[in-house]
């Protein structure tokens, strides 16, 4: 999962812009994954993304990245297009699972501390922007170029497997450290996160869904915008230890509002989805 692009125009909920391809994500978390391989029409995600204020444009060309990704695979039938998940993407959406879903998601998972060096070449830029974004995501962040840093155990072997064809031998070390006594690490800590920008985020979140109408879209829209900005907020917080936030940390807040959302908006969500997905399914005729 990339970082945010918030010059997209997509509009939705509080009029938050959300990108195009988080909501994509969201939408096939949520809906898509849970299922065993169920095939979905392009007017499907055209009419969730469309409820979340993105345009048909960005929709299909949304779906074309993840196509060329070998996230979705696509499939013509006559003039209609269905998409459905490879493996690849089951795998994606599989690894972000426990976190999105989990009950401790601002928690370190573990003790210590995880440092991770790597070193590529300037022609692999790309991979190395994979690399960074998946780091990201899994609670690192750089100390100094090429030297990261991130609480706890996260599975990193699991984070990286998809590169691992693509990485150089070597190229990739990681080591799992304690504080030792003397060289304090908090002042590392407030260097490598801006914790008052993952408060910031926090309180983004609570505030864009603390009065939100769940009438004001479909449930099903509802639900990929809320998940949509959960990935986001998750991205941002990267699960430091407690004793580094004060007594107002707002992270318990924003996970029991995003779980009773979410449980609120489950069942009419999961019917919609239903429902769509056989509104656009096109019963073929037996031929006389």
């Amino acid at each position: 999962m990339t970082a945010p692009d918030r010059d997209d125009g997509s509009r939705g909920e509080g009029l938050r812009s959300r990108q195009p391809k988080r909501l994509l994500l969201a939408f096939l978390g949520e809906f898509m994954a849970p299922e065993d391989d169920i095939p979905v029409r392009t007017g499907v995600f055209l009419d969730v993304l469309g409820g979340a204020g993105v345009a048909p444009p960005a929709a299909r060309a949304t779906l074309d990245r993840l196509v060329s990704k070998e996230i979705l695979s696509r499939e013509r039938h006559g003039r209609h297009l269905e998409f459905t998940l490879t493996s690849a993407g089951r795998t994606m959406l599989a690894e972000a699972t426990d976190r999105v879903r989990g009950p401790s998601p601002f928690l370190p998972d573990g003790d210590g501390w995880t440092l991770v060096t790597f070193s590529l070449p300037e022609e692999l830029r790309t991979l190395r922007s994979r690399l960074r974004s998946t780091l990201t995501w899994n609670g690192f962040a750089p100390l100094r170029d090429g030297l990261w840093l991130a609480s706890g155990r996260p599975a990193l072997a699991a984070a990286i497997e998809p590169l691992r064809a693509d990485l150089p031998l070597g190229a990739v070390m990681a080591f799992h450290a304690q504080e030792l006594d003397g060289f304090p690490i908090a002042s590392s800590v407030r260097d490598a996160w801006d914790i008052e920008g993952i408060r910031d985020a926090h309180q983004s979140f609570i505030t864009t869904w603390r009065d939100a109408r769940l009438d004001a879209a479909p449930a099903v829209v509802m639900r990929t915008m809320l998940v949509a900005d959960w990935l986001e907020l998750l991205r941002a917080d990267p699960r430091l230890p407690p004793e580094f936030m004060d007594a107002q940390w707002p992270a318990a807040a924003s996970f029991a509002l995003y779980r009773r959302l979410h449980d609120e908006l489950e069942p009419r969500s999961e019917a919609e989805f239903a429902e769509l997905v056989a509104a656009r399914t096109v019963v073929p005729v037996p031929a006389s």
